[in-house]
């Protein structure tokens, strides 16, 4: 079903704001206060209650004590880790290390293991997690028996108790009035630093402290990878980060993840970010060691970074290579479970399949069929170990806390929020999961939720089809999870067709009652079925630009199309 995103706020009153960039902004629920993405409108790092935790780091610092930063293996994990990690080394913590846990032995979070290689290498005065640590309770009471301080810096909703940590920190705890509930896990960790600059700004006003917006490229890829919502908070630091990015002022890792993309630094989307950077970066922790991706994103040698990147960029096509045989290994599970019209849930597992890339599977099984799904691997100890991923209605954390709470015990451990989480659980449990699984969502999402609605912006004219309207829709970004890219429908004469790497599909079109052509690119279309002969379309698009051999042009990007018969 095709609809136009009704208006939600009026902007009308609004000077120099372009009428489409007005009616995008006014369908997404933008008000005019929140046009302006600066730093200065970011709330109040006291409200999500940073006291203990800054107490925590101002006592190592007073006594030069050791810090390890305890990471994740994703790309929030790792940018999470890079931006601790670089920002206490330049506040003048002398023993800063971290370290991630391997995700094929240990696991995930702060696990018992994890703590026990920490003591190995010498025992800290401090633990600092980052993105990880709220379900984490083994963990923490391994370290403070050991005599070692934990502060938890995490996202992830947390469970009706919490380890008891000497400190957390994570928008989502119980009665934490802090507004912005959708902060990436590096989005935590950076208001823990700002609370510690004002800290440390206060006891040591003599010296100067590093300027935090100098990190900021590290938190919007952090942010858009995670996919989290954005929100007006979110967009904040996304943008900002961006603007820096665009400037040249990034790490040379970030600089060199661009390079090996071929993304160019001073055209920097956040799509980019997500499409481009952020698979690149979590190939480390999907296939190898995502040490190997902090580390690019702690280097300052530019020569070195881009090294790094390069064998970032190898291990991200080995995992197009796996999850391309996963893919259709999976389509064939499906084809076995016969099912009729739309599947509520799915749960899939098969004994090749890679721990590292189940996250990404179940993330294009649940495209395809628009429901929850949980993709499970071997982990070679008579466990299954499993990634699940979600769609708007259906809160998949809350799911697996339903089917927790009927069952005790059929899931070994589980975390994560509304669209995606993790899981693990004996390999003799899956058939009986899955069932729960399916009245899980049978019990809590509501039918409209499978419900395949596209939604645009309406129609733009002939005159408004040009790059510089694209590149003020760019602009008027950042466009993510919740605050989608601006899509436009329209009917359109197809002047020619071709088919591009056996993949894609390459038009040139014209509006009807237009003569000028433009070129538009169909990334995912359904070749088999697409008709050889077209004459005219209806389509939804996106504005884009297309940098070649320096030029800009005009390029529409196909996001559905169908052709229009008998006209």
């Amino acid at each position: 079903m095709i609809k136009r995103r009704p208006q939600i706020t009026d902007l009308r009153g609004v000077a120099g704001l372009h009428p489409v960039i007005a009616r995008v902004y006014e369908a997404r629920g933008v008000k005019a206060e929140q046009l302006a993405l600066a730093l200065t409108e970011l709330p109040r790092p006291e409200l999500l209650g940073l006291a203990e935790a800054v107490d925590l780091l101002g006592e190592v610092y007073a006594h030069q004590g050791s810090v390890v930063v305890c990471g994740d293996f994703d790309a929030d994990g790792a940018t999470s880790t890079a931006l601790m990690v670089r920002a206490l080394r330049d506040f003048g913590f002398k023993r800063v290390a971290y370290q991630v846990p391997d995700r094929f032995l240990m696991g995930y979070g702060l696990s018992p293991e994890l703590v026990q290689y920490v003591l190995q290498q010498g025992k800290p005065d401090l633990l600092v997690t980052v993105d990880n640590g709220i379900s984490s309770f083994e963990g923490v009471a391994c370290a403070r028996a050991a005599g070692v301080k934990v502060l938890i810096t995490d996202h992830h909703l947390p469970g009706a108790d919490m380890p008891q940590a000497d400190a957390i920190v994570n928008p989502n705890q119980p009665s934490c009035p802090f507004p912005g509930k959708n902060l990436a896990g590096v989005g935590v960790a950076f208001y823990l630093l700002v609370a510690l600059r004002s800290r440390m700004q206060m006891l040591y006003p003599q010296q100067s402290w590093p300027n935090l917006a100098n990190y900021l490229d590290l938190v919007a890829l952090g942010t858009v990878a995670d996919v989290v919502h954005f929100d007006y908070l979110n967009r904040i630091l996304v943008e900002q980060g961006l603007r820096r990015i665009r400037a040249g002022k990034c790490c040379a890792g970030i600089a060199a993840l661009a390079a090996i993309s071929g993304r160019s630094l001073s055209h920097m989307l956040a799509s980019d970010l997500g499409f481009s950077l952020a698979p690149r970066l979590n190939a480390a922790g999907r296939l190898d060691d995502m040490r190997h991706g902090i580390e690019c994103l702690l280097s300052d040698d530019p020569e070195e970074a881009r090294a790094m990147a390069e064998d970032l960029h190898a291990l991200n096509l080995e995992r197009r290579d796996i999850e391309f045989q996963m893919q259709q290994q999976a389509q064939g599970h499906i084809a076995r479970l016969s099912i009729s019209g739309q599947p509520r849930a799915l749960t899939l597992f098969d004994p090749e399949w890679h721990q590292g890339v189940v996250g990404i599977l179940a993330g294009r099984i649940k495209e395809r069929y628009r429901c929850p799904v949980v993709a499970l691997a071997d982990a070679g100890d008579g466990t299954l170990k499993g990634s699940a991923r979600s769609i708007p209605g259906a809160h998949m954390r809350d799911l697996l806390a339903w089917v927790d709470s009927r069952s005790p015990g059929l899931l070994t451990r589980f975390g994560g929020h509304a669209m995606a989480a993790g899981l693990s659980l004996p390999r003799e449990h899956w058939p009986e999961f899955s069932r729960q699984l399916e009245q899980a969502v049978e019990a809590l999402v509501p039918l409209s939720a499978f419900q395949s609605e596209r939604w645009h912006d309406g129609e733009l004219s002939a005159q408004e089809l040009h790059d510089e309207m694209a590149r003020q829709l760019q602009r008027a970004g950042p466009w993510g999870q919740g605050f989608p890219e601006p899509l436009f429908y329209g009917e359109f004469l197809v002047l020619d067709q071709r088919i591009l790497k056996e993949r894609y599909l390459k038009l040139s079109v014209c509006m009807v009652g237009d003569n000028s052509p433009v070129d538009a690119m169909w990334f995912s279309p359904d070749l088999p079925s697409w008709p050889q002969h077209v004459k005219r379309v209806r389509m939804l698009y996106a504005l884009d630009i297309n940098r070649y051999k320096g030029r800009e042009i005009l390029q529409l990007r196909v996001e559905w199309a169908e052709p229009m018969h008998g006209v």
